[in-house]
């Protein structure tokens, strides 16, 4: 691994959004397009930067990459403090998040030029600045490698997510705002006091660090049982963690944030918000505390499962198309916890995978309930119907992301739930149960998609309203482009994502193999 003190790709990467608020400052707040243009710029120079380093990542190194790490903050006694440091880079773990974030956000600005809810409600200077501000904290939270630096990234993303619901959301913005600020810093301060035992005993909060004292026994938090010192270490990341996917039974925000919050950030918050909690379990919980991670993993993927199928059984039951993707992704997202918790390369890879093509497909979910939305003003399916024959090539593009979403062979969410499938069967942890119940969850995904996939498409375009719908404006089919791209790249052509976490996760699974094996069988309460 090699550090440089010097500005390094990745800094530029994080900080761009940032430097977007710059102009916006000194624009006016009648001059929209200058500010929608704005914001649109500089959250694709970011993604356009980010594909640089993907094209300068080598798949074939496990450590991190492009890395910079700089003094903080240093406190403690003079002969040996406790050192903060500014300590960011990619691996295998981080890189497909950020471009994933880098991909996403730009559609969910230039979705937001059409959303009559932010043009009536005003203030659209604020709203993309917290746009640049959201994407600046997520993209911190993927490159950060000091425990520190990461809750701080983790923190600020509440901040602008919470505004963009509150002022621009649905009728009970509010409440759904301040019950989502209220979760997510619950669990927070459980995580902030894991990583000040962590980081005082350890004497240091940089991750690498900290994993290499770890396996090398420099570092270490006994683990005994399932609540002892490092089992109660893995709860309190774990929870935190939980919160954000959300994991049940710790979900219920997710619909009222969901169904509340303007089109673009139902986007972000499914596309990318949701990941950091899963990416947490893989970058923290398993690294740093193996053997907890392994005895706590059967426990985990009974959570996960049944998540899997509540999720799909509640999506069933809505009538409101924007809930039911809401509580698709708490069945969605359950596939990914139970692919990092199988504890090897199939299952963490297949996880990881997931993320990626859950924010693709849901994020297109969501986009395409936005379209509509702001054609009817209503998400109830009974109000539509042959939707198809008044917008043949908005039902084209739906029936794609709707077959993404259930995971049809040939396209982006088979291949992750494939392989998260195949993670946990062949896992040493979980049994095949697992595996049994989980595919329950496929049939069910395909059971409620197609579902209302008819009510709203299928039939006779019987109701006047929806005979005379405004076809696609060309910035809708900007928006919807780019995802039926990904959609269908990363359903036939998956190696290159593969390739690139391989080294990372091979380095993971090795570290936490043989508590894998060891200890997870033996353990009890």
């Amino acid at each position: 691994m090699e550090v440089s003190g010097g500005l390094s790709l990745v800094t530029i990467v994080l900080f761009l959004p940032l430097i977007g608020l710059i102009p916006l400052i000194f624009l006016r707040e009648d001059q929209h397009d200058a500010i929608r243009w704005t914001t649109l710029g500089f959250t694709l120079v970011t993604f356009a930067a980010s594909l640089l380093l993907w094209a300068g990542f080598d798949g074939n190194v496990s450590s991190l990459q492009m890395a910079q790490r700089n003094t903080w903050v240093t406190f403690g006694p003079t002969d040996a403090p406790y050192v903060i440091s500014y300590f960011v880079g990619i691996d295998g773990l981080s890189l497909l998040l950020v471009i994933m974030t880098t991909f996403i956000v730009p559609l969910a600005v230039l979705s937001s030029f059409r959303a009559h809810v932010i043009h009536e409600r005003g203030r659209e200077k604020l709203y993309y600045g917290f746009m640049l501000l959201l994407e600046w904290a997520m993209i911190g939270v993927f490159v950060a490698q000091d425990l520190f630096l990461f809750y701080v990234f983790w923190e600020i993303t509440l901040v602008p997510m919470y505004f963009l619901i509150g002022i621009w959301g649905a009728e009970n913005r509010v409440y759904a705002a301040v019950k989502f600020f209220l979760y997510t810093v619950a669990g927070s301060i459980l995580m902030l006091l894991g990583i000040l035992y962590v980081g005082i005993n350890a004497h240091t909060f940089a991750m690498p660090d900290l994993v290499a004292g770890v396996q090398n026994g420099t570092i270490n938090f006994p683990f005994v049982g399932l609540f002892s010192t490092q089992g109660l270490l893995f709860l309190s990341f774990f929870v935190a963690f939980a919160v954000k996917v959300p994991i049940w039974p710790l979900h219920s925000w997710l619909p009222d944030a969901h169904v509340q919050a303007p089109t673009a950030g139902s986007v972000i918050l499914a596309g990318v918000l949701l990941k950091m909690g899963t990416y947490g379990l893989v970058r923290f919980c398993l690294p740093m505390f193996p053997e907890a991670s392994a005895a706590w993993a059967p426990f985990v993927a009974v959570l996960a499962v049944i998540g899997i199928i509540y999720g799909a059984w509640v999506s069933f039951a809505q009538t409101d198309m924007k809930k039911l993707v809401a509580y698709s992704s708490v069945s969605h997202l359950g596939f990914v916890v139970l692919g990092i918790f199988a504890l090897n390369q199939a299952g963490i890879e297949g996880g990881i995978m997931q993320m990626v093509n859950h924010g693709i497909s849901t994020g297109g979910l969501f986009l395409l309930v936005g379209m509509l939305y702001e054609r009817r003003h209503t998400k109830e399916m009974a109000a539509y119907g042959g939707i198809w024959k008044a917008l043949p090539l908005f039902g084209a593009i739906s029936l794609l992301v709707t077959l993404s979403s259930m995971g049809l062979p040939g396209l982006n969410g088979f291949v992750g739930e494939f392989t998260i499938l195949l993670g946990s069967y062949g896992s040493t942890v979980l049994g095949a149960g697992f595996t049994v119940f989980a595919t329950l969850g496929v049939i069910l995904a395909a059971v409620y998609m197609l579902k209302m996939f008819q009510k709203v498409y299928m039939g006779e375009l019987d109701k006047e309203e929806n005979k005379h719908l405004p076809p696609l404006h060309w910035q809708e089919i900007a928006v919807l482009i780019p995802i039926v791209i990904a959609i269908i790249y990363i359903g036939v052509q998956p190696a290159p994502f593969f390739h690139t976490m391989d080294a990372t996760v091979n380095q993971l699974v090795a570290h936490v193999g043989e508590a894998a094996t060891t200890i997870a069988s033996n353990i009890t309460p």
